[in-house]
């Protein structure tokens, strides 16, 4: 252990730790889960105090010196070369000063070992006066919330979402011919084709790739230099704007100050809003999986019209049983990420005053929202979707027994009679056309002509 001091006192930290003292005090003080904030919002960390770094310099407010320290050890955090450094729960203070000390602490350290100087000696770069120059845990710590949110899903959610879309539109292209029977409300109805349904799952995937790329718009705002409480106490005035134009260069995201500073530091509505998308993706995405999991049903008891791809065993008791495992996980996904929205709306409502303190548990929510969806998705596009066959003889049995073909013969002979031949033919385990041809009520080549079910899925005026 080494002695550091912070302004409470002197503090023992383990000696090959970057951090200091205030960040040890957190370690001590919220031994509370285990869960470390998020890797992504560690880099996201970095990469902030490097934009601060060299705004700082451009006002002249840093030396070059100094800045190069600084930028220096920022591009490590960045890359996650210095992750081990940064030990802090989750369930720490709300605003996370505790984790933006364990940054400020890790960089002027590190600039310590690029001087050759001793560790906590605080030169060439202090953790206060230079890492945090015209900076508070208060506007550092959501800005960098809001960036790191966005890369991860525009560098993440975003491609994840768009290969699932893929592979579910290559299935719906590959199957686009094959007619099977439709179902509403788990009865049988009209007929479709498996392309055309897998066509609306393609489209609600791509309507999620744009709520996605919704939600990196909803994150732009920025509430660096608003210091402690918004006014901009012991910030320059062109700071924030130079922070946002350094962080827009280097992301390619539209990053911009906030409109109104006590806004964007009360309030955490922005997050709210991007945790309910979300949980909309989320939604969408345990319908397609549950439709797939129940027609892959069976093999033999079950619906059984798709083959679905085999992964594992299914059952430790029952030998040859195989599960839609892939469907189940993203259906956990799913439940998991809907729950942490709502973690995040009650967190969002938790803002008190000048400040919201929940910051560190939204971070959390939401990196580990987008990590599992991104996830996700990925692997149930890879393992589950790639691989899905047609099982045709039985769709093509499910087609030849519905009773609900019946609703093509309106036109010829009436609801109220097509609704007495339906019933009919079920009470008497006959088909359509064998109760059509008994009753009279139709020649058997129009029957054959109005019971095709391929001029059912694309309907004629």
């Amino acid at each position: 252990m080494r002695i550091e001091k912070d302004s409470m006192g002197e503090m023992q930290v383990p000696e090959d730790a970057l951090y200091g003292a205030s960040t040890q005090r957190a370690v001590l003080n919220f031994p509370i889960s285990g869960h470390r904030m998020p890797e992504a919002f560690i880099k996201g960390l970095g990469l902030v105090k490097f934009a601060c770094a060299t705004a700082n310099e451009q006002l002249g407010r840093l030396s070059t010196e100094k800045a190069e320290l600084i930028r220096r050890a920022c591009e490590e955090v960045y890359e996650g070369k210095l992750s081990e450094h940064f030990p802090l729960d989750v369930f720490q203070t709300g605003s996370g000063t505790s984790s933006n000390m364990n940054l400020n602490e890790v960089v002027s350290n590190r600039a310590c070992q690029y001087a050759g100087t001793p560790i906590a000696s605080k030169d060439p770069i202090h953790p206060n006066d230079d890492v945090n120059m015209g900076q508070s845990s208060n506007d550092i710590v959501p800005t960098v919330l809001h960036v790191s949110l966005a890369l991860a899903i525009k560098d993440k959610l975003v491609p994840a979402l768009q290969h699932l879309h893929d592979e579910l539109d290559a299935k719906a292209e590959a199957f686009k011919d094959i007619i099977k029977i439709g179902r509403t409300h788990l009865m049988d109805a009209t007929p479709l084709s498996l392309g055309q349904e897998f066509s609306g799952y393609a489209a609600q995937v791509q309507k999620g790739v744009v709520r996605a790329q919704e939600c990196v718009d909803r994150l732009e705002e920025l509430a660096i230099g608003g210091t402690a409480v918004g006014t901009g106490i012991n910030c320059h005035p062109e700071f924030p704007g130079k922070v946002c134009e350094i962080l827009r260069e280097r992301t390619g995201v539209g990053f911009r100050e906030a409109d109104n500073h006590f806004e964007a530091q009360a309030g955490r509505d922005d997050c709210v809003e991007v945790a309910g998308i979300l949980t909309t993706i989320a939604v969408s995405l345990n319908k397609i999986a549950s439709d797939i999991r129940l027609l892959g049903s069976g093999p033999r008891s079950g619906l059984g019209e798709l083959l679905l791809p085999s992964t594992q065993p299914g059952s430790s008791i029952m030998p040859g049983k195989v599960n839609p495992v892939m469907s189940e996980m993203l259906v956990q996904v799913s439940i998991y990420v809907t729950a942490m929205g709502n973690m995040v709306a009650m967190c969002g409502r938790d803002g008190h005053f000048e400040l919201n303190v929940t910051i560190p548990a939204i971070a959390h929510a939401l990196h580990d929202s987008v990590e599992v969806l991104s996830n996700g998705a990925e692997t149930f596009a890879d393992k589950c979707v790639n691989g899905i066959q047609p099982n045709l003889e039985a769709i093509k049995n499910h087609v030849d027994r519905s009773l609900m073909l019946v609703t093509a013969l309106n036109p010829y002979i009436g609801y109220d009679n097509a609704a007495k031949v339906a019933k009919a033919a079920f009470a008497e385990g006959k088909t359509l056309k064998e109760v059509l041809l008994e009753q009279k009520l139709m020649e058997e080549a129009d029957i054959d002509k109005a019971l095709d079910p391929r001029d059912m899925i694309h309907p004629k005026a």
